[in-house]
This record gives structure tokens, sequence and C-alpha cells, in this order.
């Protein structure tokens, strides 16, 4: 029987890499500070390192507005660099899946500065969504789009015509109805595979495609730019690409969809690999809802053949230890931030925190962990306005904060910043002066820490052939409200406990590991165990 390929089950770690380690003093992650971390991350036991945006870039999204492809940014180093770094990891056996930003470029970029030099009606601006304004004088935006950033969708150009951008105006929408941005994308992937990364993160996978006639998104019949039945077939092209080389290469979605079924769509399989599954990552601590997200997500995905992955938090949302130790102030759903309600209570939250990555790690498929949820590490919810960087704080008018409390540095060692993250000056964005015993130095080796958590589910989930890829069964028969058990063959069973009362613990022959103390034979509310039985 083939062995299976690799993505089906990877744990994949998600690098922030501008908040990950500093190798040139900078105050910047780089690529030289990833090079000096790899052991960590191969003592960590991940599989492979999912890398955001390293591209050359004006970084007016901190390089989700890309200005050259092929190009590292000097801020985080060089194509050789690049190559070296995944050469090592290879060499750990670790695998490279750095990110691309398709649905748009950086206004730097030389195809827009050539789009604004030549003019309307121009080739050049074909290869970008331009259109003349609304209004007598043609002053009103095209249309009634807003960008996800705050603000309209369109910006006016000095010639008086408009330039779609759902997001920054530094950051202007491709034109995927023309052929040159589907083969200069091509073009791009076998760059990189050529220099043997192991794949690609799609940023906005969801939003490639736009309805040509541009309609009001008012009275809309089907959603105008979002998950758009046409974006398939650009993937089944790339789907070709990765094909063509050893090693089973991959894509992962970053897809947001309306419904179960449309995410499964994206993961056919002629289209791509895997996709994120945002569901689980927005579901509140409870019971009943993660057992709701999990069935649907392994029923629908297993129906096209896809394997589910799960993700507790990334560099755009609020860290879940934060968000587990309080209510949310509303139900939170797809395209919108989440909102709290009062502060958190960060005891409560690291508790449930430690237990979902149990969960997280004992489901069928593969699963992410974003930097420093290894480390137990919180939300920073109190930086100085004036020093946010996210230009969701500018385009909001100063009403959402932006993602920059979950994009602080993180500590590797030291009883004060920069905590190990960089050699000589200040990190980009401040860390909290109490992160001292957070730092991978204070928890390595202590077998109460996160980090050891971690480290130990990880080994166990490589050793134990039952976890990975595979099936599920509910324990639905012993297991109250509240409570979620499931076994997994062979020999395996994870419990978590979500009620308010100590749960005892089903027969078992031994305890592989706990997320806490588990005292004559009961679970402790917030807590999970996996068990050999």
């Amino acid at each position: 029987m083939p062995t299976p390929p690799w993505w089906r089950d990877a744990v994949i770690y998600q690098v922030y890499i501008r908040s990950f380690a500093d190798g040139n003093g900078d105050g910047v992650g780089d690529i030289a500070g990833i090079r000096s971390r790899l052991p960590y991350l191969k003592s960590l036991g991940v599989d492979a390192l999912w890398i955001n945006p390293w591209y050359k870039s004006p970084q007016a999204d901190h390089g989700y507005d890309v200005a050259d492809y092929r190009e590292i940014d000097p801020l985080f180093g060089t194509v050789d660099e690049a190559e070296q770094l995944i050469e090592e990891a290879h060499a750990l056996g670790i695998r490279i899946v750095p990110d691309i930003v398709p649905n748009h470029s950086s206004d730097q970029h030389a195809w827009f500065q050539a789009a604004l030099a030549a003019g309307p009606g121009s080739p050049e601006r074909e290869r970008y969504v331009f259109r003349p304004g609304r209004g007598p004088d043609g002053s009103l935006p095209p249309n009634d789009w807003d960008s996800r950033f705050g603000g309209p969708a369109w910006t006016r150009a000095a010639d008086g015509e408009w330039y779609l951008h759902l997001f920054t105006p530094e950051q202007p929408d491709l034109n995927w109805q023309h052929p040159d941005v589907h083969a200069e994308f091509e073009a791009v992937l076998r760059f990189w595979f050529d220099r043997g990364v192991d794949g690609f993160r799609i940023d906005v996978a969801h939003g490639l495609v736009k309805d040509p006639e541009l309609p009001d998104l008012a009275g809309a019949s089907a959603h105008p730019f979002w998950d758009r039945d046409e974006v398939h077939d650009i993937y089944r092209a790339w789907r070709k690409v990765a094909d063509e080389y050893p090693g089973d290469r991959c894509f992962v979605a970053e897809a947001w969809t309306d419904a179960p079924e449309r995410l499964a769509a994206y993961v056919r399989p002629d289209v791509l690999h895997t996709a994120f599954n945002f569901d689980y990552l927005m579901t509140d601590w409870d019971a009943a809802d993660l057992r709701t997200v999990i069935d649907g997500t392994l029923t629908t995905l297993g129906a096209v053949g896809a394997p589910a992955t799960w993700v507790l938090s990334n560099h755009d949302v609020m860290r879940h230890a934060s968000r587990y130790g309080r209510r949310a102030a509303r139900k939170w759903v797809a395209n919108e931030s989440y909102v709290p309600a009062g502060p958190a209570d960060l005891a409560l939250g690291t508790r449930r925190a430690r237990a979902a990555a149990l969960l997280t790690l004992a489901l069928p498929g593969g699963a992410y962990v974003y930097q420093g949820e290894e480390l137990g590490l919180p939300e920073v919810e109190d930086l100085p306005e004036a020093l946010l960087q996210d230009p969701v704080w500018e385009r909001s008018g100063h009403t959402e904060r932006g993602r920059d409390g979950c994009r602080v540095p993180i500590p590797w060692s030291g009883t004060e910043p920069p905590y190990g993250f960089s050699t000589e000056g200040g990190p980009w964005l401040p860390q909290p002066a109490d992160w001292a015993p957070l730092t991978a130095d204070a928890q390595d080796g202590d077998p109460a820490s996160t980090l050891e958590l971690y480290r130990t589910a990880l080994r166990v989930r490589r050793e134990q052939p039952a976890l990975g890829d595979g099936e599920l069964t509910w324990l639905d028969d012993t297991t109250p409200a509240g409570v979620l058990a499931f076994r997994r063959e062979p020999g395996f069973v994870c419990v978590v406990n979500l009620s308010g009362t100590p749960y005892p613990l089903p027969e078992h022959t031994g305890t592989l590991l706990a997320s806490g103390p588990v005292e004559g034979g009961r679970l402790a509310p917030d807590q999970a165990v996996w068990l050999a039985v």
C-alpha cells in the first residue's frame, strides 16, 4: 500500500516572519532568524513551516502587498538565503510552505506602475480592475463595494479612473480574466518549486475572480467577488503545475466560505489539497458547538476525499488563550473581527488552550500551530495606540485596533525585552514586561510547561498509529453533555471536559498525556487527556 502524502496529516508551524526571530539585529524577524531556530522547531516536532510573505514589498500590509514575487525583501534576506533555509530545513525533515498572494499586488509592482503611466484604455490597465467612476463627472466610485480594511474598495487615479482594491489602496486587485495574470503566477509557482519549496499557502484563495459586470453588492443575486465558482479553474491549472514536481507538492487554501460544502469544492481531487478550517477556529469553548463543527468538517471534506485541517490561532485573529478566557460579545462569523466581552481570565484561557491543543492534535487530519501558541502566549491587548501598525487601525478610523496584538515578537530567552528575539535593538512591536516566564528557555524541560505539553503531544502523535489521518468514533453511550470523548484505532481515546464538573474517566490501560493533573480517575473541568485503551 503506498505511503499517503505527507500533507494529509502534517502538523504545520506558522512563521510570521517579522515576529519570529531577528537574525541581524534590526528589530524585525528575518530568514537568518528562522535558520537559527531550526533546531528548536525540530525539537518541537513539527512537519513543515508555513512562512508568511517574504517577497519584496513596501510593507503597507506587512508583506501582503507584493512588488516582486521572485525577490525576497531585503528586510528579510535574499533568495540565496531562502534557498539555504530550504536546504537546511529539508536536512532536518522539515518542509517549507511559503505564502503566495494572488488576489492583489503592491501598487509599486512594475505592472501597476506601468498601468498608471499608460492611462485609460491601455493594455497595461487590463491586468488590473480599472473603471470610470459614476456620476456626471465620474467622481463617485464605480460601485458600492467596501474594502476589508475599512472605507471604499476603490481609489481614483490622477487621470480620473478608479481602480479596485479589496484591501488597502496600496494593494490593487489583479484581473484574473486576463491571460497574462494566469501565465505570470504559474511561472512564479515554478520559480519557487524549482528552488525546493514544498507547497504554497494561498492568501485570499476565495477572492480572485470578480463578476465582470461589477454589480453593486446590495441586491446582487450572487456574491460578486467572494467564492465564485470560476476560481476553481485557476486552481486546477495550479494543481497541474504542482503535479509536475516530485515530493507531493501541495497547496493550502485560505478560503472563507458560507458553508462547509462550499469549502469542500476547493479540495476536490483535481483542485487544491487542503484548506484552513475557519469554522473550527471560530467556534466557542462549547462541547455541542465543537462536536457539530468537527462532524460537519469530517463529513463534507471526507465526501471529496480530502483531509481535515484544524487550527486555533493565526496572524489575523486574537490568540486563543485570550479568546477562551471570556465570552465573545457577539457570534463570530466569517469576514468579521472577533469582538470579546470584557477582560480575559488568562488562567482560565490557558487551561482551555492547553486542553484545546490535545483535542486538536487528536482529531483526524492535519493541524496548524501558530508561532508562540506552544509557549502559551496570550494576545497583547494594551499596545499603545501610537505604536499600532496594522492598516486596519487607520482605515477603520481608529475604531478597530487591528491584528497587532497577535503579532508581537515571541520571547526566546532572558528576563526582559527583547527576550532574545533580537540581538541588539528593540523589536518592531513592544513585548510585555511580564513575559519572562513564557520564554522558550524558561519553559524548556519543565514538564508542567505549555512548551513541553506541545513537544510531548507531537511526539506521541508521531508514535501512535491511531493518530493523524483516519477516522474517529464518538463514545456517546458513556459521555454526558459538556464532555467530548472519542476513540481512534488502534487503542486510543481522547477525552475533553468542557463541563463545570469533574468527569470520571472511562476504563483505560494507561495515560499517554494530560493537559493538567488527573486526580482520583476524574478529569477536571477545562482539561483534556489522551488514554491508551
